[in-house]
Parts: structure tokens; C-alpha cells; sequence
């Protein structure tokens, strides 16, 4: 009895032991946030800033026509208007900023293992932001009509499966 209690301490202690050294080897290995990539020769990297300070959470597009097709590669800024465009295969960039409330920024010429820091344009007007807004922000402007009551003049739509008798019809 006394023997089969001993074999659970030491096993449950091995065990702890590897978890342990697990955590510590896992959390070493963790790179450090806001840490520059492993390869520095195919990532362009920077701030994003306006006249307001850093800007968080804007779009940062690297663009270019210098390979056997055209390439995009689009970043979003860190809190801090941070960013870093990973991966890019080695050509001439134009790097600008889009964001909500800005216009997009002047074309900036980029490489690979450069730093550039993007000066963001905050929108003069409503009208001129709203110019740059993907078109999935107007979809989810467009406020469907209820067609419960069909007090309005409303197309009845029905399905083709339904006009040929497949399903009855309502």
C-alpha cells in the first residue's frame, strides 16, 4: 500500500516537473510584442501617424505592377500605428494608407527591409471620406423594407420551384 502511494507522489511530481519546464520553454520562446520579423530582408515596416497622433486600426496597402502578376498586400495598424508588411517578394512598392475618416495618403516608393513611416490624411469633409468606404460599409447601411404587412408596392417574389408546383404555394 505504502509503496503504490510512493509511485503516485513521484509520477505526479514528474510531472509537474515537465509541465514546468514546458511553460518556461514556451514562454522563452514567445517573441516579444512589437518585435521585428526573423528575416529582415522581406518586410517593410513603420508608423502610421496624422495630425492627431498615431492612427490605430487603419489599412496599410503595398501595391505593385513589377511582377508576372499584379500584388497587393494590406495591414491594419497596431494601437500604437504600427505595422509591418511581411513576406513581400522583392520589387518596387507603392505604400499608401486607407481608413475610415481619412483619404487615402500620397504614394509612397518602397522595398523590402526598409522602414517607412506613412503620413495619414484626415478627411476634410463627410462627403470625401465616405468616397473611400469599402462597399460592404454601404451594404450594411441599406435598411431592407418589412414586407409583413405589404402595405407598400412590393414584388412579390417566389421562387421558380415554387411556380412549377413543387412546393405549394403560401
Amino acid at each position: 500500500m505504502k509503496l503504490s502511494r510512493i509511485l503516485r507522489i513521484m509520477s505526479l511530481a514528474v510531472i509537474s516537473i515537465f509541465m514546468l519546464v514546458k511553460c518556461l520553454l514556451v514562454a522563452e520562446a514567445k517573441p516579444q510584442s512589437g518585435a521585428a520579423p526573423a528575416n529582415g530582408s522581406d518586410y517593410i515596416q513603420g508608423v502610421v501617424s496624422s495630425s492627431k497622433g498615431p492612427e490605430a486600426g487603419v489599412w496599410v496597402v503595398a501595391e505593385t505592377t513589377d511582377l508576372p502578376t499584379r500584388f497587393y498586400k494590406i495591414v491594419v495598424t497596431d494601437d500604437q500605428g504600427r505595422y509591418t508588411l511581411p513576406q513581400l517578394p522583392k520589387a518596387n512598392y507603392n505604400i499608401f494608407v486607407r481608413g475610415y475618416g481619412l483619404v487615402d495618403s500620397a504614394r509612397v516608393s518602397g522595398k523590402p527591409s526598409q522602414h517607412l513611416d506613412l503620413k495619414a490624411v484626415l478627411a476634410p469633409d463627410a462627403r470625401a471620406a465616405a468616397q473611400v468606404y469599402p462597399a460592404n460599409y454601404w451594404l450594411s447601411m441599406i435598411d431592407a423594407p418589412n414586407t409583413e404587412g405589404r402595405d407598400a408596392d412590393l414584388p412579390v417574389i417566389r421562387w421558380e420551384t415554387r411556380q412549377r408546383g413543387k412546393f405549394p404555394v403560401p
